[in-house]
């Protein structure tokens, strides 16, 4: 089972803050999930920026969260193409309720259960290399790219 879990920016500090999401009347909060205290710690966020955590780790062991920026390398000896990046988004919207890679990358599955499955010999290492409100600008890269 997955862990499930939540990122956002601190509407006070701009930090990131991860754990439970909780809306209220008054707003949206993330509780971290491991909290050591009689007190709940609240995390007053910026809504729009919150993410979900996907379940998979990069070859370096980051988290993926919604809205990050992977960048995959592959091995020239397999594949035609020596990089890929690709957006991290919740695919609710195309009526297809699941994680996925935007642009869309072409293999048997859905890409994020790809880079899991471990299964493409091409595939040498995928890693977060950002995230779309930090690092607008690789973003901007991307578009000037297609």
């Amino acid at each position: 089972m997955r862990e499930i879990k939540f990122r956002a920016l601190d509407s006070l500090t701009g930090n990131w803050v991860r754990g439970n999401l909780m809306k209220t009347g008054f707003g949206s909060y993330i509780i971290p999930q491991n909290f050591i205290s009689n007190e709940m710690p609240q995390y007053p966020i910026d809504r729009f920026t919150v993410g979900q955590f996907t379940g998979l780790k990069d070859t370096k062991g980051v988290e993926i969260y919604e809205g990050d920026i992977i960048q995959i390398n592959f091995d020239t000896n397999f594949s035609d193409e020596e990089t890929y990046i690709g957006v991290v988004e919740y695919q609710a919207e195309n009526n297809y309720p699941a994680f996925d890679l935007n642009p869309w990358i072409d293999c048997e599955m859905n890409g994020l259960s790809w880079l899991k499955s471990g299964s493409d010999d091409s595939v040498k290492s995928f890693q977060v290399i950002g995230n779309v409100h930090d690092n607008p600008e690789i973003l901007e890269v991307l578009h000037e790219a297609r």
